[in-house]
């Protein structure tokens, strides 16, 4: 039962993460981060998969060594949130929801922005294969 709880909260974080690859304001690695830690104690396989997925498991392995993000990761996050902040004006709403957005996207980005960048060496997948 425990670890059918695990896998499930591991295969909803994964789908969390992989939303959040693609829409601007819901996170990827947190879920991400939630997956493994789920994944390592329900699923040896999904583990694995994660870790050494093309994508998602450096960003993975960088938070598990040393709390870094990958510059590009954390560029394309800000132009990410930048691009729908824009967006969202152009659409017109709200001015007081596109104070709200602009604070929270700050906040976001500054804290992102404030994380190490990920070491180029620090960037192996499980197997301690340098990613590219």
């Amino acid at each position: 039962m425990k670890r059918s709880v695990w896998l499930l909260l591991g295969l909803l974080s994964t789908a969390c993460g992989i939303i959040g690859a693609v829409l601007p304001l819901v996170p990827t690695t947190p879920f991400l981060l939630v997956a493994a830690f789920a994944f390592a104690r329900s699923s040896p396989r999904l583990h694995t998969w994660l870790m050494e997925h093309r994508h998602f498991g450096p960003l993975v392995h960088n938070w598990q060594q040393n709390g870094s993000i990958d510059r590009k990761a954390k560029y394309l996050s800000v132009a990410v949130m930048a691009g729908m902040l824009g967006l969202s004006w152009f659409s017109g709403v709200a001015t007081w929801i596109l104070l709200t957005q602009a604070a929270v996207l700050t906040v976001v980005a500054a804290w992102i922005l404030t994380r190490p960048d990920a070491p180029r060496s620090e960037c192996r997948d499980v197997a301690g294969r340098k990613r590219p």
